[in-house]
C-alpha cells in the first residue's frame, strides 16, 4: 500500500509540475504579446513622426527653392533692364551723331 500511495503522489507531482509550467508558459506568453503589441504601437507612432518630418522638410526645401527662384528671376530682370537703358543711351549717341 506504501508503494500505491507513493506512486500515486509521484505521479500527481508529476502531473501538477507540468501543468504549472504550461500555465506559467502561457503567462508568459501573454506578457510579451502585450509587449510586443505596445512596441509595435510606439513603433508606428515613430514612423508617423518620421513621415511627418520628411513631409516638413520636403515643404521647407520647397519654400527654399521658390524664393531662390523669385529672387534670381528678379535679379535677372534688373540686370535685363539696366541692359536695356545702356542700349538706348547707345543708341541715342549713335543717332545723334551726323553720319557722312
Amino acid at each position: 500500500m506504501n508503494k500505491l500511495v507513493a506512486s500515486t503522489f509521484l505521479s500527481l507531482a508529476l502531473v501538477g509540475g507540468t501543468v504549472g509550467v504550461a500555465v506559467a508558459q502561457s503567462a508568459d506568453t501573454s506578457t510579451t504579446t502585450t509587449t510586443q503589441t505596445q512596441a509595435d504601437t510606439s513603433d508606428k507612432g515613430v514612423g508617423h513622426d518620421l513621415k511627418q518630418a520628411g513631409k516638413s522638410t520636403g515643404r521647407a526645401a520647397k519654400k527654399g527653392a521658390r524664393k531662390t527662384k523669385r529672387v534670381t528671376k528678379k535679379i535677372v530682370h534688373k540686370g535685363a533692364k539696366k541692359s536695356r537703358q545702356g542700349a538706348e543711351k547707345v543708341e541715342d549717341k549713335t543717332e545723334a551723331t551726323p553720319q557722312q
